[in-house]
């Protein structure tokens, strides 16, 4: 038994290749890596604000519960005592009373409760066009870089291209 049947397929007989990227790739893979850090970051920032405002909106309306319950409760202890017919009539407007101030409590929470959805919600939306003008700010700036360094090239090609023509001319450039 000799050499392997075929090899070059052997590791003594591969050479060596390094993976290497060009230029591009490399600049088009940190931008992509930078964009997609931002875009992360302006996420949790978004996550964390959404997150104590639902943590404040359900403390606001545990603690309005907890505060009509107390009242509805303590107006059901009244009235289990009640035993005669004006013990009643007197206790039908203190119901009455408790009905408004729970539906005034309940709009008042809910109104509290818009006006906080409302703020994160321009939060939000301050994030996010902050992320968009940062975005186009970048993509202008890589189009104008591109723009410039086509210019330049396109230069050295026409100069290039001259140079050639004089000596096959046999002119000699100044």
């Amino acid at each position: 038994m000799g050499k392997p049947m075929l090899h070059r397929t052997t590791p003594l007989h591969r050479p060596f290749r390094p993976l290497q990227e060009p230029a591009m790739y490399a600049q088009f893979n940190d931008q992509f890596a930078a964009a997609t850090r931002q875009f992360a970051d302006n996420a949790a920032r978004i996550n964390r604000l959404t997150l104590e405002n639902v943590e404040a909106i359900f403390g606001l309306q545990l603690a309005a519960i907890e505060e009509r319950t107390t009242a509805t409760f303590a107006f059901l202890g009244e009235a289990s005592q009640v035993r005669d017919l004006d013990g009643a009539k007197n206790l039908f407007p203190k119901g009455a009373q408790i009905v408004r101030e729970n539906l005034e409590k309940s709009v008042a929470t809910g109104q509290d409760v818009m006006g906080r959805i409302a703020k994160v919600q321009e939060s939000v939306a301050q994030i996010a066009k902050g992320q968009l003008e940062t975005v186009a700010r970048t993509a202008n700036d890589t189009v104008k870089q591109a723009q410039d360094q086509f210019s330049q090239a396109a230069k050295g090609a026409t100069k290039a291209t001259e140079q050639a023509a004089d000596a096959v001319t046999g002119k000699s450039s100044k």
